[in-house]
């Protein structure tokens, strides 16, 4: 087996140049399939019920309420022939608590909080949908690539034993050959199965999570990966001003401390206010009047307004927590993109070297100076290049297009933390 015209075509067309980023699917289609992701709408969703939970925090947590007791009353003694009359009364209350002063804007302000957080978890759903889509994405383009390699290799090695089969047969070569060429051809067979099935896998993942994503019949070929056009400190810098996670920790964190505000606020409850009327002896007697209820408050209230201050430094701290995090993963992400382009141009040489040997082999052995199982081994080793050399393109790809990605320069709007937070007020 020798790299053949049909492999080197192959292995050619896989490093010729594309325009930037033509391998992945239209940014339209992208976004379409993001926004239909599962997670993405249950993010959707959980948005719209803060929003009418904001709502319900402004309209305020006490209820009208009206109250009704007819009454029959029995009188003995009465100046009736029997002594005994029977009277209609009645009684009327219609009350309602009033939120004290400062109360109502706090529970506004808690709202707020709320639904910029459920806005901004909401683009950050967006956000891991699009990271989802990168990784299945290359992982389609990355076994697909394998696959058609290992289709060219398997074909390479059907024509190399057909070949050698007729040499056998005119007396020009040895059976020991035939075999030997026979076993590579079996694990060509086995190796092209597996990224057949591979590859497959991977294209029915890809099309589950996101179904409504058109996929072309044929995959992209991947283009040799480019560097970061930034510095490592620019990139970490842009990923933690625009993380959708820290901006919804710090949202959540204001949302507590208006909660803890309002608890201690609630220490002093709320006082009602009602209008009362009456109907007495059959409507002899008749009154109206205002009825003023103020409760009492006692241990619970303060055990409460405690508890939410603790609540409001736990968040304070998971703020710090996230924003260490995240810096801590766009460090990496960023330093994983310069060392995967290293690797893949230690792979190319790599891949460049075995393949010089292979065709050395090849040529000696052509010239009777080594056996067939000498250079199939230089070839085996060539085409192992060959494959480590497209994987790590595919690494080096990744791992460059998810640092975009973080840092919203791919399949986001241009500053949608800001969006999706000013977007949700209501």
């Amino acid at each position: 087996m020798s790299l053949s015209p049909r492999l080197l075509l192959v292995l050619a067309m896989a490093n010729a140049p594309l325009a930037a980023q033509d391998f992945l699917p239209p940014p339209q289609a992208a976004h379409a399939a993001i926004a239909t992701h599962a997670e993405v709408r249950a993010a959707d969703a959980r948005v719209s019920e803060a929003r009418e939970r904001a709502r319900a925090l402004a309209a305020g947590p006490h209820d009208t309420t009206l109250g009704i007791a007819p009454v029959r009353r029995s009188v003995r003694d009465a100046a009736t022939p029997s002594g005994r009359a029977s009277q209609a009364e009645w009684e009327l209350q219609l009350s309602r608590a009033i939120r004290l002063p400062g109360k109502a804007a706090l529970d506004r302000e808690s709202g707020a909080h709320g639904l910029a957080a459920a806005a901004l978890l909401q683009g950050d759903a967006e956000h891991q949908a699009a990271r989802r889509l990168l990784a299945l994405w290359l992982g389609w383009l990355r076994a697909e690539a394998v696959a058609h390699f290992a289709s060219a290799r398997h074909d390479s090695l059907v024509r190399e034993r057909d070949v050698i089969q007729r040499r056998l047969d005119l007396g020009a070569a040895a059976q020991r050959e035939l075999d030997q060429i026979e076993a590579e051809l079996a694990g060509a067979v086995g190796a092209l199965r597996q990224a057949q099935g591979d590859a497959a896998a991977q294209r029915l993942a890809l099309g589950t999570d996101f179904s409504l994503l058109a996929l072309p019949a044929r995959a992209p070929q991947l283009p040799a990966p480019v560097a970061l056009d930034a510095g490592a400190s620019s990139w970490v810098e842009r990923i933690i001003e625009r993380s959708h996670e820290i901006r919804a920790s710090e949202e959540l964190a204001a949302q507590r401390e208006s909660l803890a505000a309002r608890a201690h606020r609630d220490r002093l409850p709320d006082p009602s206010i009602g209008l009362r009327s009456f109907s007495e002896r059959d409507g002899m007697e008749r009154g109206i009047g205002i009825v003023l209820n103020i409760p009492f408050g006692g241990s619970r209230r303060s055990a409460e307004a405690r508890a939410e201050d603790a609540a409001a430094e736990a968040a304070r701290d998971e703020v710090d927590a996230m924003r260490r995090d995240i810096t801590r993963e766009a460090q990496l992400d960023v330093a994983r993109s310069q060392l995967a382009l290293e690797l893949w141009q230690a792979a190319l040489a790599a891949q460049t070297a075995h393949a010089t040997s292979a065709a050395r082999q090849r040529r000696a052995w052509e010239l009777g100076e080594i056996g067939l199982a000498e250079r199939l081994q230089a070839e085996r080793l060539a085409a192992d290049a060959a494959l480590a050399e497209l994987r790590a393109r595919a690494d080096a790809h990744e791992t460059r297009l998810r640092v975009l990605i973080d840092a919203h320069e791919l399949w986001h709007l241009a500053d949608d933390t800001a969006d999706h937070a000013s977007h949700a007020l209501p």
